[in-house]
């Protein structure tokens, strides 16, 4: 048999650990592992034109495969540029693999160019961390990294790779290695949370992480039905599952003033996969955390737990013979005239498609969103996790890859989108079935609405300046061809209507530069 070189080992073993995708930006210190994706063609290299579009993608594919895909960067200002769309994967708790390529061992002394501190970059992940050191291991080191990856609940592993240790002959391959499962939650919790749901009092039921998908929502809703507990979703999932046949769990709101409303009055707060909830940022006069000054705050499961049995062992204590309460199928009639706020969220949920997959990152045009989509046909739901923009179109890219069975809708704010556009070339190239809406309001308008929610004073011309779009006016449409994705431009509820029918119906990837008002 040949012998391997470290990059031929280490794909290979990636591959046996089933790891088949790699997003890559690569450079020189990677060209072994380029060069290794020949000799193993059950790896399908994925390339971006930016490591912000690489980290999301991987993160978009983890939320949807249930598994890792690896991500190929360059050094420590490859890694760098990825680190925003890596931070809304760390807080969706996706598995990534990033295998970030360094100068040869023996050159790091010389203080090239490109050298940097890696690990510190990495560290900041707070997940698992390895540098290679001898050729010999690096399957082992591989092997090691996607278990890692895969520890519940979900993680991001970076393997630093030195050229040298890449291009070394003398790589072996290595079994995969068995990730550690979810915690079970002991019967004494689940019996302690049981009292305090049917004591009587006021309890928000609070869920996060897996419990989002159907069999969390299910036990869910028989718990609240059964006790009057009001059941809530963390504000950002990492993927929600929603729609006709499913249970209708309302998502705990974005501004404080919002969520303190709907957390009102609870005397209890019991958390099942989700953190106990603070303000997004801090306010002049006004409190970070959200939960009633004199509720007690109670952990069913953490994050690393068996949430989803744990809320069934809890729904069999207090629920035996509550049935969840599904969402009838209905949706909105097609609305007609000028955009709105109102009308394009219409529009999609009028013609939303089975099974479709959604980024969201609509932000403030997309508030309406969840009532107009709420009786749709199932789908899935992707958001903005870390709060890191700019995802919305790598994660639709992801997900394309790891279902390309399904639709995927990017319901895209047209600020977001201008970080990370050049998704749009990797999706023409890899001919994915994308749809991309993007909501042109010409204005950083969450930002206007958060310069008054902050009791900034004095602001005017300059400062209105720096949150407006416009001079010039961005050409959604000129962009996606020049990246080759056919678009097209609606200003009219009709004119939405028949594109976003029409780009879902063709194969591969479309846009839609839909002009709506700005919400301030």
């Amino acid at each position: 048999m040949t012998e391997l070189n470290g990059a031929q080992s280490l794909i290979r073993t990636l591959v046996d650990s089933g790891v088949e995708v790699c997003f890559a930006n690569p450079g020189t210190s990677e060209m072994h592992f380029v060069a290794a994706l020949d000799a193993v063609p059950a790896m399908r290299g994925v390339l971006g034109l930016f490591e912000g579009v690489v980290t999301g993608a991987a993160d978009g594919y983890a939320r949807i495969a249930g598994k890792p895909a690896a991500t190929l960067l360059h050094l420590g200002p490859g890694l760098g540029n990825g680190l925003a769309n890596l931070h809304n994967a760390r807080r969706a708790h996706s598995p990534i693999v990033n295998v970030i390529g360094d100068h040869a061992t023996y050159h790091k002394q010389y203080d090239a160019p490109l050298e940097s501190d890696i690990s510190a970059v990495a560290g900041s992940l707070n997940g698992w961390l390895h540098r290679c050191e001898r050729t010999a291991d690096v399957g082992a080191d591989a092997a090691r990294a996607v278990a890692a990856a895969q520890d519940a609940p979900g993680r991001i592993a970076t393997l630093i790779l030195p050229a040298d240790v890449s291009w070394g002959e003398g790589g072996e391959t290595a079994e995969p290695v068995e990730p550690n499962g979810p915690r079970p939650v002991a019967a004494a919790t689940v019996q302690e949370i049981a009292d305090i749901v049917a004591g009587g009092e006021t309890v928000a039921l609070l869920i996060g992480g897996a419990a989002c998908r159907e069999a969390g929502l299910r036990a869910t809703s028989r718990i609240a039905q059964a006790t009057g507990a009001r059941a809530l979703v963390e504000t950002f999932p990492a993927r929600l599952e929603r729609g006709a046949g499913l249970p209708a769990v309302e998502r705990l709101g974005y501004l404080a003033e919002l969520a303190t409303r709907q957390l009102d009055g609870a005397a209890h707060v019991i958390l099942a996969g989700a953190k106990s909830p603070v303000s997004f940022f801090a306010y002049p006069g006004k409190a970070s955390v959200l939960v009633p000054g004199r509720a007690q705050v109670h952990v069913l499961a953490d994050d690393a737990d068996d949430v989803v049995q744990a809320l069934e062992d809890l729904a069999e204590l207090v629920a035996a013979k509550t049935e969840p309460v599904l969402q009838a199928a209905a949706r909105p009639d097609l609305p007609s005239g000028p955009l709105t706020l109102q009308s394009w969220v219409e529009v999609i949920g009028a013609l939303l498609p089975e099974r479709a997959i959604i980024a969201d990152e609509a932000n403030t045009s997309g508030l309406l969103l969840p009532a107009a989509t709420a009786g749709a046909p199932r789908h899935d739901v992707l958001t903005l996790t870390g709060g890191s923009i700019g995802f919305g179109m790598p994660v639709a890219t992801g997900a394309a890859v790891a279902a390309p069975d399904r639709p995927v809708i990017n319901l895209q704010s047209d600020g977001s989108a201008m970080y990370t556009i050049s998704a749009l070339w990797t999706q023409a190239r890899e001919n994915l079935n994308v749809t991309t809406v993007v909501l042109n309001n010409r204005a950083y308008a969450i930002l206007r609405m958060e310069l008054q929610r902050v009791g900034a004073e004095g602001h005017g011309p300059m400062a209105n300046e720096l949150l407006d779009l416009s001079r010039p006016d961005i050409d959604f449409v000129k962009i996606a061809e020049g990246m080759g994705v056919p678009a097209t431009r609606a200003t009219t509820a009709e004119e939405l209507a028949e594109q976003f029918e029409r780009a879902v119906a063709e194969p591969g990837p479309h846009l839609i530069d839909a002009l709506v008002p700005s919400p301030l």
